[in-house]
């Protein structure tokens, strides 16, 4: 059977969640499919801002294309310690009392910090939250991407977030953390990010619910995810967790927000994403 579920409601379930599943049911399924991928979203898009700001400001050791197409025009970026060669850098992202573009509305400031050429081996990138919202919902917490470059031409990074929340409009709080191993496939060799691809071969992310209820999340099939699409893809994640244990497909490589969820009992929810 295939069931279709819009997880931008995710967040009006969360008042539901109960301290006693001691099943597998519906609704907690759509909590934990909903969190996950609404984490996976203010990852990948903050991480898509930064990447384009640090690279269209020189600061990527490797030529700029002139082009934003991630960051909002309504946004006020600044940048200390301009010089050429001067490490560490810190870019701020000033989105205001609030700024939209592409249907998402975000207030308050990222903080980016550089502390050597992106694509430089050890190098590390840094993003930070303040008093920062997406789409009503406060995110807090911390990302860091350092390169592990191994193999030249193939960039590597990976890709930490600690202290990762998503506080609702009714003070419902999800918590998210965990690492994923990340790698430039396509775009290394050219000046614009259009063409930049990017493919997480690893890793594992803890969710909390706001009963404390736990889910791990880990990639089982390579994530790719391009710059120029919102969402992931393809690839797949396990989810395991709380009275749900299933496979989040994110599908054939379609640029769209569509993926599917499919439980144990080989049930298939198609999801709309974030």
């Amino acid at each position: 059977m295939k069931k279709h579920f819009l997880w931008i409601a995710a967040t009006t379930l969360l008042v539901a969640c109960s301290t006693e599943e001691t099943t597998e049911n519906p609704n907690v399924t759509n909590d934990w499919v909903g969190f996950q991928t609404q984490s996976d979203f203010v990852t990948e898009s903050d991480d898509n801002m930064a990447m384009e700001l640090v690279h269209e400001n020189g600061l990527a050791g490797k030529g700029t294309s002139n082009e934003l197409l991630a960051v909002p025009s309504c946004a006020v970026v600044s940048i200390n310690n301009p010089g050429p060669g001067q490490f560490p850098k810190v870019v701020t992202v000033n989105f205001g009392t609030g700024c939209t573009f592409q249907g998402v509305t975000r207030s308050g400031v990222l903080t980016i910090t550089l502390s050597g050429p992106l694509y430089t081996p050890g190098s590390s990138l840094t993003i930070e939250r303040s008093n920062y919202f997406v789409n009503n919902r406060q995110i807090l917490g911390t990302v860091v991407r350092q390169n592990t470059t191994q193999t030249p031409g193939i960039p590597q990074w990976t890709r930490t977030v600690t202290g990762g929340q998503i506080i609702y409009p009714n003070g419902a709080t999800f918590s998210f953390s965990g690492t994923r191993t990340i790698q430039l496939i396509e775009g290394f060799g050219t000046p614009t990010m259009v063409d930049n691809v990017y493919k997480t071969v690893s890793g594992t992310r803890t969710v909390t619910r706001p009963n404390n209820t736990t889910l791990t999340v880990t990639v089982v099939q390579p994530l790719i995810k391009k710059f120029t699409c919102a969402h992931i893809s393809q690839g797949q994640v396990s989810l395991v967790g709380t009275n749900v244990n299933g496979i989040l497909d994110y599908g054939d490589n379609t640029c769209d927000n569509q993926a599917t969820f499919t439980n144990q009992q080989g049930q298939t929810t198609t999801i709309t994403l974030p």
